[in-house]
This record gives C-alpha cells, structure tokens and sequence, in this order.
C-alpha cells in the first residue's frame, strides 16, 4: 500500500476548510494519495490512513465539541499512526502568539484532550464582518477590540499566511519517508 494522508477539518466560516483544500493540493502535487473530510462527514477507518491530519477552527475561544467527540472515539487508532493537528484562529494573528508553543488555544486544546499529535500548527485565520451573522459580528468585534485587533473593515483580512501552510505540509511529507 502506498502512503496515504486523510485531512479532517472543522470549519466554520471556510477558513480551515480552505487551509485543508491547499494541503489536500500540496500532498496531490506530490503524487501523495489524500481523502479529505469534513469532521462530521468522516465514516472511514483511520487505519486506512499513514497519518492523518486535523485541522480545527476556534469560534468564543474554543474548538467544536465535535473535534474532542472525534478524538475521544478515535484515540486508540489516532495512536498507532502518524497524526499532525492544527488550529486556526484569529489571535494567531500576533507574532507572539502564532506558534504552537505560545497560542493560547492550542495549549489548552492539548491539555483537554488525552491525544498527543506528533506534528503541530498555529494559523491565523480570516477577518470578515459583513458574512457574520449579526450577533456573531458584535461580539467578534469586542473581542477585536478588546484584543487591539481591527473593529472596522467592510473588506475580509486574511491573515492566513500560506507559506506557513505550505511549509506545514513539506513537515507532514518528510515523515512519510520515515514511516
């Protein structure tokens, strides 16, 4: 059997979903054999997979429920393969808080969950008030404000950084050569 990453993302307004789209086409690009999953669509077995990617999106300063439901069914097979985890979010943003070892999100996602991913990632998401919902947008806007972030902008600011992405995935592919 060839090598084979399966990509799960939780997404809510698109962003890690898009994050995971340009994994699935860097992995494809390789010649790398990839499924991609919305989490709530995933029926497969992980074992099918070499190693398996999941990507996660905060929204109130937490990641759905469905993320910890999906690690929690799956750790033992999470376990016996190479797994990478990733967590988009807007304070990310900071250079001081972009890195797996300073997000705030990320090290409290791993000290509520029992998986230990061997491979790990911060990215900024996307700023866009106009496709909120209307409750969404006021609180999101106190939390910019609160955080010195922007509380005006008619246009979406990505803060994603897609060599950061990219360089991601080149750190996901040289442990397929090892495994």
């Amino acid at each position: 059997m060839g090598q084979k990453i399966g990509i799960i993302y939780s997404s809510i307004d698109g962003q890690t979903k898009k994050i995971c789209e340009k994994l699935n086409a860097f992995f494809n690009d390789k010649q790398i054999k990839t499924e991609l999953y919305a989490i709530n669509d995933f029926n497969s077995d992980i074992s099918e997979f070499n190693t398996l990617i999941l990507g996660a999106s905060i929204r109130y300063g937490k990641h759905n429920k469905s993320v910890y439901d999906f690690i929690q069914t799956n750790i033992i097979a999470l376990n016996k393969i190479t797994t990478a985890f990733f967590s988009v979010n807007l304070v990310a943003r900071k250079e001081d808080k972009n890195s797996a070892d300073t997000n705030p999100y990320l090290i409290k996602f791993l000290k509520q969950t029992p998986w230990k991913p061997d491979l790990l990632e911060v990215f900024a998401g996307k700023l866009d008030y106009k496709s909120y919902p209307i409750l969404d947008r006021i609180m999101i806007k106190l939390i910019m404000k609160l955080t010195h972030g922007p509380t005006n902008s008619d246009l979406p600011i990505e803060y994603t950084d897609w060599n950061k992405v990219s360089d991601f995935g080149l750190r996901i592919s040289n442990t397929l050569k090892t495994q």
